[in-house]
Parts: C-alpha cells; sequence; structure tokens
C-alpha cells in the first residue's frame, strides 16, 4: 500500500531520528542524529522526534530529549530484545501512518543499513544512503540529501521530491550532536507492539558479540593518520611514535592500506571507518574525496606534505609544507623538552 502521495505531502510533518539500539543500550550516534534533524526542523518550523525500538530502552528516553528532541517515541517489549529486522519495520511502518513525519533520519551502520531500505520499500518512499551533508531546500521543503557517488569521486545531492517521509541514512561521527542540556523538557509516548507487524520470518536464538580486538578511531580525540607519503611500514613506525608521545590514535588513508602498510581496522575514509576527532594530524595524505569525508568533521586539521596543493593541505586549519621524516622527528624532539 503506498502510504504517500504528492499531492499530500503537507500532511507530514517533523523530523524524526531512529534511534540505534545495541544490547539494549542506546548508542551516541542517536545524538549525532537528533543533532541533525535539530538544525532541519528548525528550518522547517517544526519538531524533533526520536523512535526508540528496543527492550530496556524506556529508561533512556528522557535523555534524548535532553539532546535535543521534542517527542520520543518508545516502543519498549520483550520481543526486542537482539535485531529482528523484519519486526522493527513493521512497528516503524506503524509509526508512520500513524504520525506522519516528512523525514526519518537513521544511521549508516550494519543495523541502519538492514533496517532502512526495508521501512523505504513497504512505505512506497525514497532513501538516500550514506549522507555526509543534509539541508533543506527552502522553496518546497525538500530534504537535500548529499552523499558520495561514482566511487566516492563526486558529491551527489538527492531529492525525494514526490513521496513522504523522506529517508535517509548518515554516516557516524559526520554529524554533530547538540551539548547535552539536562533542563530541557520534552514528552516521551509509548507505544506498543500491534498484531500485524510482522509474520515470525525467523527466530532469534542466542545473541553474542564479537571480542576480537578491533581498533576504534571513532572515539579518538587526537588521530595520526599516514597516506602514501608514508611510504611504507617503517613510515607508520614513525607515526606510531608520534602518536604515542601525544597520546593518539593511528590511523590510515586507502592507498596505504593497499600497499599492505597497515592493517584495514586502521582505515579512515568511505569504505572505512569515519571518525570526528579533535585534532586530526594528516602525513603524507592527497586528501581524495573518499579520504575526506571520513575525516572532515574534525575540529582542528593539520596536514604535513611536501606538496602544498594538495586537497588536504588546501583544508587544513593548519599546513606544513615539508617533508615529513624531517617535521615529524623535530616535533618529537621538541615535545621531550618539555
Amino acid at each position: 500500500m503506498i502510504l504517500t502521495d504528492k499531492d499530500h505531502k503537507d500532511s507530514f510533518r517533523n523530523v524524526w531520528a531512529l534511534a540505534e539500539v545495541l544490547s539494549g543500550e542506546i548508542q551516541p550516534v542517536t545524538h549525532e542524529l537528533i543533532g541533525a534533524a535539530r538544525a532541519l526542523a528548525d528550518a522547517r518550523g517544526s519538531e524533533v522526534w526520536a523512535a526508540v525500538l528496543g527492550e530496556g530502552t524506556a529508561s533512556q528516553a528522557e535523555e534524548l530529549i535532553a539532546y535535543g528532541a521534542d517527542k520520543v517515541v518508545v516502543v519498549d517489549e520483550a520481543a526486542l530484545r537482539g535485531f529482528s529486522d523484519e519486526l522493527e519495520c513493521g512497528i516503524v511502518e506503524g509509526l508512520i501512518r500513524k504520525y506522519k513525519p516528512e523525514i526519518l533520519l537513521g544511521a549508516a551502520t550494519a543495523r541502519g543499513r538492514a533496517l532502512m531500505p526495508r521501512i523505504a520499500v513497504k512505505s512506497v518512499c525514497g532513501l538516500t544512503a550514506d549522507c555526509t551533508e543534509l539541508g533543506i531546500d527552502p522553496q518546497n521543503g525538500d530534504l537535500l540529501q548529499t552523499r558520495p557517488a561514482f566511487g566516492g569521486n563526486i558529491l551527489a545531492t538527492i531529492r525525494s521530491s514526490n513521496h513522504r517521509p523522506q529517508l535517509a541514512t548518515v554516516r557516524p561521527r559526520v554529524m554533530k550532536a547538540l551539548p547535552k542540556d539536562a533542563s530541557r523538557k520534552g514528552e516521551v509516548i509509548r507505544e506498543r507492539i500491534e498484531a500485524g507487524d510482522a509474520g515470525k520470518i525467523k527466530q532469534i536464538l542466542e545473541i553474542f558479540q564479537d571480542k576480537e580486538s578491533v581498533v576504534n578511531l571513532g572515539h579518538a580525540q587526537i588521530i595520526v593518520s599516514g597516506g602514501r607519503g608514508v611510504k611504507g611500514p617503517q613510515g607508520f613506525e614513525l607515526l606510531r611514535g608520534f602518536a604515542a608521545k601525544i597520546g593518539a590514535a593511528v590511523g590510515a588513508s586507502r592507498a596505504a592500506i593497499d600497499s599492505g602498510w597497515i592493517s584495514y581496522s586502521h582505515q579512515i575514509g568511505q569504505t572505512g571507518q569515519t571518525v570526528q576527532a579533535k585534532v586530526y594530524i594528516a602525513c603524507g595524505i592527497s586528501g581524495q574525496i573518499q579520504h575526506l569525508v571520513g575525516m572532515q568533521s574534525s575540529d582542528l586539521i593539520i596536514a604535513i606534505d611536501k606538496n602544498p596543493d594538495t586537497p588536504m593541505m588546501q583544508l587544513a586549519d593548519i599546513a606544513i609544507v615539508g617533508d615529513l621524516f624531517e617535521v615529524i622527528p623535530e616535533i618529537i624532539r621538541e615535545i621531550d623538552k618539555v
């Protein structure tokens, strides 16, 4: 059944953020989604709603109001232990029918990438995945959804003009979360699973988490990252020593990963991790768009390269023109003097 019609777009209102839930805990990317939703809702003169699906999540709803939500819709039931995309899709479809959101944002995570396309198909709506920027067309209220295209070589802005809601997934750590404000007031709405939300397509037998050690760059405050200019594994040893001096994590561009100089878990960019560091130090990275979309939201970007004209050097807040094998040891010597 088609939920929306281009002649009835005005009946849809408000910007929704679909919370990311893991093992009953609302994940920080949800705060980023609410921050993005807040900017869009303010442009539309509407409200921010957060939808939270998961067992044991009701007690966390008030925190989402503190991060910018006006209303929080909670479905907290034992059947939502773990993740069932069929069941959650049915629930969200029902919420769309009932409340008619104009925009629905989800996280571009494994969970979001499984769930949001199902919602789009069931609701007969457009979906743009892996957005790095969102805006509103003031003329008609269309959501302007920007994402890398053609292998990351261009940035495309996509519209879903005819149907509502407009659906988009957003890469984690691209959007900024708003500061937490415990004084904010809002409304928590409890909803339940309806009999027709989903059939028993599959059964979850067990839930477990992979305990394998993975480099988590997403929460690093300082990152030292190397590219083709590092020239080899020995160059990354220099970066590791530098990172140890300043309490940083070590990242890499795809060129360095493909060359086998460092493991894939360190990769930053479109096909790696997205980061939002306080300080990002790019060493010998030219700055192809595929890499930039993964780190350009960092607060302070420092680039070290012999070529002053690379995209990374142009993007950087501080650009140091020089040989990284001379610049970094000199920085380390200055640190040791302190």
